[in-house]
């Protein structure tokens, strides 16, 4: 959260004329689920961060999306399980999860839009999840 309130802060006085912030969050900052509450917290933060940032940037020629993804399969497992790759490849077994390719898509359809148009929220999970802990995995 810290990273992103300083890079925040350092871009700001650049971006003076048909600008776009994308804050990349979670569903895990909309719904909490069990074993992640640092995680948990940080994506709520960031949020909140961007909601405020909506609020103080009214006006400006700025547009403010976040884009909140469910389960991808990315190396964040692998860094969360620290470096154990079965356990984090277990993640994903029996579910067909987003990749980085799905949410840069959503990313880039927040970019291209009319400039009078502000995607407010992206909220993309995989089809066989309702939160953050929930997921019906195939057999």
């Amino acid at each position: 959260m810290n990273g992103l309130v300083r890079m925040t802060r350092l871009c700001l006085p650049f971006i003076v004329e048909n600008g776009h912030i994308v804050n990349l969050g979670s569903i895990a900052g909309r719904q909490a689920y069990e074993g992640a509450a640092s995680y948990v917290a940080a994506k709520f933060a960031v949020r909140g961060f961007t909601y405020a940032l909506r609020e103080d940037l009214l006006g400006r020629p700025i547009r403010i999306t976040t884009v909140d993804p469910g389960l991808a399969e990315t190396e964040f497992s692998v860094v969360r399980f620290k470096g154990d790759t079965a356990r984090a490849a277990s993640v994903y077994d029996g579910v067909d999860p987003l990749t980085a390719e799905d949410v840069a898509d959503c990313i880039v359809f927040a970019l291209t839009r009319p400039w009078h148009v502000n995607i407010d929220e992206i909220v993309v999970k995989a089809r066989n999840q309702s939160s953050g802990g929930r997921i019906i995995r195939d057999a």
